[in-house]
């Protein structure tokens, strides 16, 4: 992988620095590294040519920490953290948990949304016209596997005539 497209903003001697660093999951600025250059790639096998999944999903506790603290809201880290729990699923590594309740709740909250769409007889294609959300992104959130913005899961409550979530 060619990190020097990420790092744009670096100097020749900053950007060796940086591919060394990148190597290096318990080097203090490792975590600060990894931030920038997965708010700037949406290819994770690019990501996954630089560093393999199981060091990813050791490393991403501790990345996803550090970025929250730099950066209270971010979609690409929301989409991040769906990346390492679509891979603790898949088990490509054993005996990790997510940390917190969001894998669960994400679950919960599609098969919600799947139980209400069936109960008023809308196909995901029809929901997807009521709602604006594309069927296949539809299909990801019931089982799962996609996070869900506020905005889009107000959608889906005013589109199924969901007026209270219980979870």
């Amino acid at each position: 992988m060619n990190v020097a497209k990420y790092f744009w903003d670096l100097n020749k001697k900053a950007l060796g620095e940086a591919k060394n660093i990148l190597k290096k999951p318990n080097h203090a600025k490792f975590p600060g590294y990894m931030v920038t250059l997965l708010s700037r790639c949406d290819k994770p096998k690019e990501l996954f040519s630089l560093m393999p999944e199981d060091d990813f999903i050791e490393a991403w506790p501790s990345i996803r920490s550090y970025w929250v603290r730099a950066e209270r809201r971010s979609e690409f880290r929301d989409w991040w953290q769906t990346i390492y729990e679509q891979l603790l699923e898949e088990g490509s590594i054993r005996n990790v948990t997510p940390k917190g309740e969001a894998f669960y709740l994400l679950k919960e909250i599609g098969g919600l949304v799947r139980r209400a769409r069936i109960n008023k007889r809308l196909s995901q294609k029809e929901l997807s016209v009521l709602t604006g959300v594309k069927q296949p992104e539809i299909s990801k959130i019931e089982e799962g596997k996609k996070n869900i913005t506020i905005a889009t899961l107000s959608r889906f409550c005013k589109a199924l005539d969901i007026r209270q979530i219980n979870l």
